[in-house]
């Protein structure tokens, strides 16, 4: 699944090629997505101007003359900026085209994904953001906020990562990298967790994603970017995907275990 670091090259790859743009013609060829494609989509963008193109958590919010296009990615979704509309593969299932000749394709194989409308003047306040998190790149992220929302909480710590009303868009393989950073291991209750570990924590979490980020991201599946390309960050795991392999600091065995539907992945050795 493409989480924050995804989403964000995502955003960055798209904006030089859409901002400031008058949309001159869209194409629907699939509506039943996560959530059905509003009707009347198509001809309510064409004539908008895209003004600015942001991102929060896992979705991206292209503020439009009159509202937001809404998009999420889902498990499997992609966007790529093209200049030929031809080409339609069977999971395109939607290009907006701009007056420059920019055509933004989603191709999404799983369906998993958005593309909704929202014409409020506060965005932030749309059912599907109002509840979320703290964003992790975010100046208010650090130690003392972890520490604060972890006190009397009855989970562990890797669960607390991956709550989204806490904190958004880290996603399980960031997770588990920046555990493994911090030297904690994802199993440890939250509320035992002290505030100098939590701040080696927040620490890690944002270097883990920016490291991702200038590494294009993970692909480990159908992720690539606006130009098509994958990621690398996968080729710099110090424990995702890494069970049964030595670890990289101590050499013991990484091993893998579940929490709720995730798997973690942890040395035993260096995370205690």
């Amino acid at each position: 699944m493409p989480e924050l670091p995804e989403v964000e090259i995502t955003r960055r790859g798209i904006t030089p090629a859409l901002i400031n743009q008058n949309i001159a013609d869209v194409t629907i060829r699939h509506v039943d997505l996560r959530w059905r494609i509003p009707d009347g989509l198509d001809q309510l963008l064409i004539g908008q101007r895209i003004e600015v193109i942001t991102r929060r958590a896992k979705y991206l919010l292209l503020k439009c003359t009159q509202g937001f296009l809404i998009i999420h990615l889902g498990m499997s979704g992609s966007l790529r900026i093209l200049f030929d509309s031809t080409n339609v593969g069977k999971h395109d299932h939607f290009d907006l085209i701009t007056s420059n000749g920019a055509v933004l394709r989603y191709r999404d194989p799983r369906r998993f994904g958005a593309i909704l409308w929202s014409n409020t003047k506060e965005i932030v306040q749309h059912p599907l953001l109002a509840s979320l998190g703290i964003e992790p790149l975010s100046d208010g992220f650090d130690g003392k906020f972890l520490y604060e929302h972890s006190r009397h909480r009855e989970l562990s710590v890797k669960a607390l990562l991956m709550n989204h009303r806490i904190v958004v868009g880290i996603g399980n393989i960031y997770a588990n990298e920046a555990l493994f950073h911090a030297r904690i291991n994802p199993t440890a209750l939250a509320k035992r967790i002290s505030l100098k570990q939590y701040e080696k924590l927040a620490n890690a979490i944002k270097t883990t994603l920016n490291a991702a980020i200038a590494a294009g991201g993970s692909s480990l599946r159908d992720f690539v970017n606006s130009e098509g390309k994958s990621g690398y960050f996968q080729q710099h795991y110090w424990v995702y995907g890494r069970n049964n392999q030595s670890c990289r600091s101590c050499e013991q065995l990484i091993i893998k275990i579940k929490q709720g539907q995730r798997s973690s992945f942890y040395c035993r050795h260096c995370q205690k």
